[in-house]
């Protein structure tokens, strides 16, 4: 009996304890920590939890339910004591807090704030609904379920439909460091690829003889039409599926993510607005893309946003345009003659003179954006001249029917 009171009264001051825990932690605290994992095998606690085999796919902008569910092996015990809690696999032993709860106390963290939250679909049911699906939130979660003594942990993968895009400055190739790549694929509306994303856009026909960074720090690059400057005829230094005749998925292992320099393999996901080929009166120097997109209220569109709009939205359009990295792309879904030949894909011409080299310019209108000039307005020079004379300024451009 006094065992047992002893137990009960650990057990409330636990409670107690976390309570005032989880009200009061600083955010910063929960991020970035190393966690140990104890595997005890042949060995069963009375916390029983069970997630879904495989993985879960949604979209960007989407809503997801991470599925977790969890039992007592001992039906005397109750659920008022449990505490549920979630983490995003960020490292093989790192972990960042995601959504945590103890009875009717809820939290969750850092981006996650306003986005997760329980299901809440009765007794033993610790899924987590996310809202507005990000790029950053793909990956490996593990739904922990605590009672006083004991703990069950599952993992639950969150993929993501997209796209992967290789990327690469004007700079040229290799040049750049993980951490340079990292900001290359964000200021380009994607993050890294992982080493599944590109393996699967390998499968899906993938063919890109350049190495590039994937965000475990790994440097990879997938061929599908074996060559000898890209890893030889055989499958020597592949991996995958493949690796002969069919090619394979090139590894050059783990590298040094601050000195070594190499491209970049991006993924993208899902465009919750639009982007479309803007055609001026006349094409325009890079100086006038943004100007341009914003007579029609836009913004230049960026790389990853195209190849997103070519993949996802079927995106067919045989003419160069500006994006807002300084190159000049354009997207083929039905290959034909003459837009740049007989496979699928954004064809680059790379990253002409900005001042000399006229293109039009492909746009992103975000959702809900008006547009300020639809059908029958378009861009020039009032107080004649136009290109052959007056003002070429594209600051002087004022909007002229057309």
């Amino acid at each position: 009996m006094v065992c047992a009171r002893a137990a009960l009264g650990l057990g409330a001051l636990w409670a107690a304890a976390w309570g005032v825990l989880l009200l009061t932690a600083p955010a910063g605290a929960q991020r970035g920590r190393k966690k140990v994992v104890h595997v005890l095998e042949g060995e069963s606690g009375s916390v029983v939890v069970q997630t879904a085999p495989g993985q879960v796919v949604s979209h960007r902008g989407g809503t997801i339910v991470l599925p977790c569910r969890y039992h007592y092996e001992a039906a005397t015990h109750g659920h008022d004591g449990v505490r549920l809690k979630w983490t995003k696999v960020v490292d093989p032993l790192a972990f960042t807090d995601v959504f945590v709860a103890l009875g009717p106390q809820h939290r969750a963290f850092g981006s996650y704030r306003g986005r997760a939250e329980l299901q809440g679909d009765g007794p033993g049911d610790a899924s987590l609904v996310l809202r507005n699906v990000t790029l950053q939130d793909y990956g490996r979660y593990e739904c922990e379920v605590t009672n006083e003594l004991e703990d069950d942990a599952g993992m639950v993968k969150l993929d993501l439909e997209g796209v992967v895009f290789p990327y690469h400055p004007r700079g040229g190739r290799y040049k750049l460091t993980f951490a340079e790549a990292q900001r290359a694929c964000a200021e380009q509306d994607g993050i890294l690829a992982s080493a599944e994303q590109l393996h699967a856009a390998w499968r899906d026909g993938l063919d890109w003889c350049n190495a590039g960074w994937l965000r475990d720090g790994s440097v990879q690059y997938p061929v599908n039409r074996p060559r000898e400057p890209c890893g030889g005829l055989g499958g020597t230094g592949s991996a995958g599926d493949g690796g002969d005749a069919n090619g394979g998925v090139r590894n050059y292992g783990y590298r040094h993510n601050a000195e070594e320099r190499y491209d970049a393999f991006c993924f993208t996901s899902n465009l919750p607005g639009r982007v479309f080929f803007l055609k001026p009166l006349r094409p325009v120097p890079f100086s006038g893309a943004a100007r341009a997109c914003a007579a029609r209220g836009a913004a230049v569109a960026k790389v990853g946003q195209l190849f997103a709009a070519w993949k996802l939205q079927l995106l067919d359009r045989c003419t160069a345009g500006w994006l807002a990295d300084g190159s000049a792309r354009y997207p083929i879904v039905n290959p034909r003659t003459r837009c740049g030949g007989r496979r699928p894909g954004v064809r680059s011409l790379g990253f002409p003179d900005t001042t000399r080299r006229l293109f039009g310019v492909y746009c992103y209108r975000a959702p809900g954006a008006p547009d300020p000039a639809p059908g029958g307005w378009g861009w020039g020079w009032a107080g004649g001249g136009g290109w052959a004379g007056g003002a070429r300024d594209p600051a002087a451009w004022t909007p002229l029917r057309v």
